[in-house]
Parts: C-alpha cells; sequence; structure tokens
C-alpha cells in the first residue's frame, strides 16, 4: 500500500507512524497486561485482532491515484512472474534482511529479560516493572521524529534516499548497540531504565531505514520482501531466549548476553551500509 499510495519523499513518515503504532500497543501491553489474569492476556488479544480484521474489511478502501498525484510517484518496472529465489538473489535485499535480523535480535532481548535483568541485577520489585513501558514510548516518538527528518532530508535538503535509508539504519543499530552496552554497566535501576530507554529511542530510527527500503526496490513485492524479512527476524525470536540462558549459566553473568546483541548490530549495520540501494531490483 506504502509503495503504490506513498510518494517517496513522505515514506519515512509514513513507516514511522505505523511502527510507532506497534509501540504504542506494546507500551498498554506492559501497563494492562501485569494487571490481568493470565487467560485474559490471551483472549483480550485475540479479541483485538477480530476488531482490527473487522474494522479494516468495513473501512478500508481501495483508492484511486488521479493523473497529477502519478506524476510525484516514481516509475515502477512492472515485474509480475517472478520466482520466489528472486526474493533471495539480491544484495539490496539481503542488506534489508540482515538489518532487520540484528535489530530483532536485539530487541527480543530487551523485549523478554528486560524484566528479568532488572529484578535479578538491580533489584526491581513488581512496581518498578511497570516502568518498562518507557523504552517503547521513547520508542514511539522518536520513530515519528526520524520520519519527519527523513523526509525533510530528501526533500528540503536534496539527500539521495539511499543516503538516508543508511543513515537512518546506521544510527538504528549503531546507536543501540552502544546504549545496551551501556545499560549493561549500570548499576542503578533509574540510569539503566534511561539507558534502554534512548536505545529502544534510536531503535526506532530503522523505521526510516531499512524498514521504509522494501517500497524502494520491491515496490509491486514490498509486501513479499517484508513478509521473507520479516520470516528471517523471527529466527532472533526463536534462538535469543537458549543462546541468553546458556550464556548466564555458563558465565554466570549477563554481560555477554548484551555484548552479542551490540555485535549482531554491529555486523547488520556494515552489511546495510555495503551493499543497500535504493533503486528497483524487483
Amino acid at each position: 500500500i506504502f509503495a503504490n499510495t506513498v510518494p517517496m519523499e513522505e515514506r519515512s513518515r509514513a513507516f514511522g507512524y505505523l511502527v510507532a503504532s506497534g509501540s504504542i500497543g506494546q507500551t498498554l501491553a506492559s501497563v494492562v497486561c501485569p494487571r490481568l489474569q493470565w487467560p485474559m492476556m490471551f483472549y483480550s488479544f485475540g479479541v483485538l485482532g477480530f476488531v482490527w480484521v473487522a474494522s479494516w474489511v468495513l473501512c478500508y478502501r481501495e483508492q484511486n491515484i488521479d493523473h497529477d498525484e502519478e506524476l510525484f510517484l516514481p516509475p515502477k518496472i512492472l515485474t509480475s512472474n517472478l520466482r520466489w529465489v528472486e526474493f533471495i538473489s539480491h544484495w539490496p535485499l539481503w542488506a534489508i534482511y540482515s538489518a532487520h535480523f540484528a535489530m530483532n535480535w536485539s530487541n527480543y532481548v530487551v523485549l523478554s529479560w528486560l524484566p528479568t535483568y532488572l529484578q535479578r541485577a538491580l533489584g526491581a520489585n513488581s512496581n518498578d516493572i511497570s516502568f518498562t513501558a518507557f523504552p517503547y514510548m521513547m520508542n514511539s516518538l522518536v520513530g515519528v521524529g526520524a520520519g519527519h527528518m527523513s523526509d525533510w532530508l530528501v526533500s528540503q535538503k536534496n539527500w539521495t534516499v539511499l543516503s538516508v535509508r543508511r543513515l537512518m539504519t546506521s544510527i538504528g543499530l549503531l546507536g543501540p548497540a552502544v546504549f545496551i552496552l551501556a545499560f549493561s554497566t549500570a548499576n542503578n535501576l533509574i540510569v539503566a531504565l534511561a539507558l534502554v530507554s534512548v536505545s529502544m529511542g534510536l531503535c526506532a530510527c530503522n523505521s526510516s531505514g531499512h524498514m521504509s527500503n522494501h517500497a524502494d526496490v520491491a515496490p509491486n513485492h514490498a509486501g513479499i520482501t517484508f513478509a521473507v524479512s520479516n520470516t528471517m527476524a523471527s529466527i532472533p525470536g526463536i534462538a535469543h531466549g537458549p543462546v541468553t540462558a546458556t550464556l548466564v549459566t555458563a558465565t554466570g553473568h549477563w554481560y555477554p548476553v548484551f555484548l552479542l546483541a551490540a555485535g549482531v548490530n554491529m555486523v547488520g549495520a556494515m552489511v546495510y551500509s555495503c551493499q543497500s540501494s535504493a533503486s528497483q531490483v524487483l
């Protein structure tokens, strides 16, 4: 939808609002779910899913773009007959997949282990855990701001789209790498929450980076490329739990967990900076 209805100079902010909406949901969940019984957490999530589907079916309408608006959208090469292997055969796509994988690894570490780490390492109590909503609030705010700044750089400062995508992805991966390492050394709960909030905030810049890049490199197949990317980026969700448990058990420390997350982010940033593109490949 974004690739075919949102002009390139407005695409970053569109993805920024999209990702920010997800962070708002995570914020609400982190505040509301601890106050619900276990069954209600899952029932409420399922009901909201049905409500969303009904709202989409009833409210969404395909918009026809008039001729004047089409002039502002970049020309697209029609590539309708593609083999599935094409979606894993181009370096610009692998650059996106790598960046998404790296982003999710550090995000899953924070999402899954932050409450446990704060309780075991910093002595947080059940009331303190509610403050874990702050990183997601920061993620939403920075994501929207980064989207507007990215579009401003393209439209007002004549930056190339590729330069903006690489800048925002670098900030979104290298920034969290630095702050997650600083977070691992914090001995104060408030300082630790501040550092992880900055880390999650900077991570939101990815929405204007590699996450917006799908519509650039595969405007006719962005849904499929994002699905492939999201599938690969789900691997950290499966692997990070056993890896984290093994590292903490073997070393008795949490630092190796955060060091690994920072390293994965750095590799992802390097691959994306070297191999990414803003030209259509599919």
